[in-house]
């Protein structure tokens, strides 16, 4: 994803031929050691709201909004 770029669980669970695999996403998601280099914060939940974060929401919030980007 480029900066300031979002996609949801269920978007990538769709991308990887997977549709039911949203929980599947989550914790693959949840499980990255590297969150800034791979820049899972950009991925929400159904209806573009924040979801989980392992560096937690705020942080979450804080990165969403330098990169500009808006959700519920």
């Amino acid at each position: 994803m480029k900066y300031g770029q979002t996609t949801t669980y269920s978007e990538l669970a769709d991308a990887a031929g997977k549709p039911s695999a949203t929980r599947a996403v989550g914790n693959a998601v949840g499980a990255n050691p590297l969150p800034i280099i791979i820049p899972c914060h950009r991925v929400l939940a159904a209806g573009n709201r924040l979801g989980g974060f392992s560096g937690g929401l705020g942080r979450k919030r804080k990165l969403l909004r330098i990169e500009g980007v808006e959700w519920r």
